[in-house]
């Protein structure tokens, strides 16, 4: 009874490391798919950012221009005012009755004269911003017209490749999905732990030439009788990465 039990353990150990393997295998092909992507969907959401962007910018530089005109035109009805006054004041001198009131009235003209220099320079510094503003508009609308047409590019390539592939990948998630309840919940989340961490996206490997497939650290000889055993789940000491027997994952590995 004792050794039927410890075969079942073996045998459990056995089919999760097994399952384990063809579970990394599975997805090595999806990541392998999501290589000849490349870059593409990252380019895609760059320019998608940049394109938000340039229409911020735009919708920024227009409103600007609002407030500008605003202003410019708040500047035009203060020289009608000033205007207005100084035609008032001109009247007013006609009747002037002394010298003192004489002085007052030439004086408020002259101040709106002033006024009047001073609203005409605003309208001229609002009147070049806006041009400013409007050359920027135009810039930036030639930037975005260029960009929306290079993502057009991009998302049709991008489209080509993503229909070339999905049936595949999706065939392939669908098998990686029905292997995972073959595995219990902790060795499953550890290796999907230590694939998030590894550069190449492998979270099991086999002993090559007496050293982890992962990291290439020697396994001592002691620490490899125990990986053909298949008696427990055992991990690289260097890296972390579970290890399998290369004969118990179906593989020949390179003497």
């Amino acid at each position: 009874m004792a050794n039927d039990s410890k075969n079942e353990q073996m045998a459990s150990v056995e089919q999760r490391l097994q399952s384990l393997y063809q579970l990394q295998t599975i997805l090595s092909e999806i990541d392998r798919i999501k290589q000849i992507r490349g870059e593409l969907p990252r380019e895609v959401k760059d320019l998608e950012d940049e394109i938000a962007g340039l229409n911020t910018r735009i919708e920024k530089y227009t409103h600007e221009i609002e407030e500008l005109s605003t202003a410019l035109n708040a500047e035009k009805e203060k020289i009608g005012q000033a205007g207005t006054l100084i035609a008032r004041y001109k009247e007013q001198l006609d009747n002037v009755r002394n010298n003192r009131e004489f002085d007052l009235l030439t004086k408020e003209i002259e101040f709106q004269n002033l006024e009047i220099e001073l609203c005409e320079k605003h309208i001229n510094e609002y009147g070049r911003a806006i041009e400013n503003k409007k050359a920027d508009i135009a810039s930036t609308r030639e930037t975005l017209a260029d960009r929306n047409h290079t993502l057009g590019e991009k998302k049709e390539e991008l489209s080509e490749i993503v229909s070339e592939t999905r049936e595949q990948e999706d065939s392939l998630r669908d098998k990686a999905k029905a292997l995972e309840p073959k595995i219990d919940e902790r060795t499953l989340t550890a290796f999907k732990r230590i694939r998030k961490n590894a550069r190449n996206g492998l979270g099991i490997v086999y002993v090559e030439r007496n050293a982890c497939g992962g990291c290439f650290n020697r396994i001592p000889p002691q620490r490899q009788a125990e990986i053909k055993m298949h008696k427990k789940v055992i991990v690289c000491e260097y890296c972390g990465r579970i290890m399998i027997d290369p004969e118990l994952a179906g593989v020949e590995p390179r003497s």
